[in-house]
């Protein structure tokens, strides 16, 4: 296996060198998006006759990891005959990429092997990861044109599909989703849902709706999944997350009281835990009153953001 690009730079989640702020996990790619590449269909050729490329290595859709905590490559040569490659960007001119193939066997949506995965990988080698999953899960759930029905063939290196039918594009998007905290008298409030593990409790999360702002479904969610009302919501950081293409949006708010209504068909149980409570819950005491999310989560930045106010 070849190295992992930037392996020079990769960090480990923890403060960050500016403001002291704990970095979201599936951040800081050390990849050159390359953007003027994938409109050139002569350059992105040319990029695909470089002995030096490097090929995500994959097993289904879960990352393959190396003794040394990385995500595992691949040569152009041991790419599969009938794949397309997908441009992922560039690393000191080397082209990295990942293969994709119609007809694919449906993966696991969500296997433990991927969660073993991030548990292991450094914040940019996760976002690499998480690039290439999002792109295929794109290309998997997109392969007819939405304006005509159609089939669509990919285009600008991996970053897009077309129609020849009609001559309708089509560009991977991302789903925006607001995942917060809600405080009050110094507690916050935590869920959980019925697929977690025993004993984790996350933030509260939902998707935005159409014309919403960010601050009007923190609100929203809120009195849907428990009862309570907010004002003075506040972004705090954002993650991608790539099951199958949702951008997190951690917020905090103010709540103004802590009367719960719970709605059982989005939450098993929530509670409002203090700020105590929540450091046990992030250093990994036993007797902590619950598990918390893991690092490469954006709950867990929320969670650490908090309890360093």
């Amino acid at each position: 296996m070849a190295a992992a690009p930037g392996s020079a730079g990769r960090a480990r989640q923890g403060r960050g060198a500016a403001g002291g702020a704990v970095r979201p996990g599936l951040t800081g790619s050390p990849l050159d998006r390359a953007d003027k590449l994938r409109g050139d269909p002569e350059a992105f050729a040319a990029l695909l006759g470089d002995v030096r490329a490097r090929v995500l290595d994959l097993t289904s859709l879960d990352p393959v990891v190396t003794a040394e905590g990385m995500i595992g490559w691949k040569s152009l040569a041991e790419a599969h005959d009938q794949a397309e490659l997908i441009l992922l960007g560039l690393d000191g001119g080397v082209p990295h990429l990942v293969e994709w193939r119609m007809g694919q066997p449906d993966p696991i949506p969500r296997s433990p092997a991927v969660f073993r995965a991030l548990a292991t990988l450094s914040p940019d080698q996760a976002q690499i990861y998480a690039s290439a999953r999002s792109l295929l899960e794109y290309h998997r759930r997109h392969g007819f044109c939405a304006n005509c029905g159609a089939v669509t063939r990919i285009f600008r290196a991996g970053w897009g599909r077309r129609c020849d039918a009609c001559g309708t594009e089509h560009f991977p998007r991302v789903d925006p989703v607001v995942i917060m905290l809600a405080e009050h008298d110094d507690r916050v409030l935590i869920g959980r849902s019925a697929g977690y593990p025993p004993g984790r409790y996350s933030a509260l999360a939902g998707f935005v709706e159409p014309a919403e702002s960010i601050e009007e479904a923190v609100a929203r969610e809120l009195h849907e999944e428990a009862g309570i009302r907010v004002s003075d919501v506040r972004y705090v950081a954002s993650q991608p997350w790539p099951f199958a293409h949702s951008l997190m949006m951690g917020c905090m708010a103010a709540a103004a009281d802590d009367a719960l209504t719970i709605d059982a068909t989005e939450l098993e149980d929530a509670i409002w835990v203090s700020r105590d409570a929540v450091r046990a819950a992030m250093a990994g005491d036993p007797d902590a009153p619950f598990l918390a999310p893991p690092p490469y989560a954006i709950a867990h930045t929320l969670f650490a953001r908090w309890i360093d106010e």
